[in-house]
């Protein structure tokens, strides 16, 4: 049962010094995903001043990229979004962005519906509102 990296095409680049998911046996652990689109300097959802500043952040738009990410993650990776069995999100503003992050969740979350734990943290390596942390089942085979 060696571990298998998973970088995909579709997703955007990595940050920092990992793969996009590692295979092991029949589980798919993805690293931390965000809103940010393949190739592009641009969120979606964050308004940065010319310093890096954020001016505005919709947690909305970030929701639906997040969302959209985990699932080009996962379908490259030969799982699907019926096999998520566990999702940690983190939000630097619970507060402000919970209950509009949690409508969300619920329109992509009608059928399965895996273990979820929502931590409030004050940063993220990017100026992003939301990331993802999933774990989800995979055929051994792929």
């Amino acid at each position: 049962m060696n571990p298998k990296e998973i970088l995909a095409q579709k997703a955007p680049e990595p940050v920092g010094a990992y793969p996009h998911a590692k295979k092991v046996g029949g589980l798919l652990f993805l690293s931390g995903v965000g809103p940010r689109e393949k190739g592009q300097k641009k969120i979606p959802g964050v308004e940065l001043d010319s310093s890096g500043t954020i001016i505005s952040s919709d947690i909305e738009t970030q929701c639906h990229s997040v969302f959209k990410n985990v699932r080009a993650i996962l379908e490259e990776a030969g799982s699907s979004w019926d096999q998520l069995v566990d999702i940690t999100v983190f939000l630097t503003n619970m507060k402000k962005d919970f209950a509009t992050y949690n409508r969300v969740y619920t329109e992509y979350f009608k059928d399965n519906r895996p273990c979820r734990t929502t931590v409030e943290v004050t940063a993220l390596p990017t100026p992003i509102a939301i990331e993802l942390k999933c774990i989800a089942t995979v055929r051994e085979s792929e």
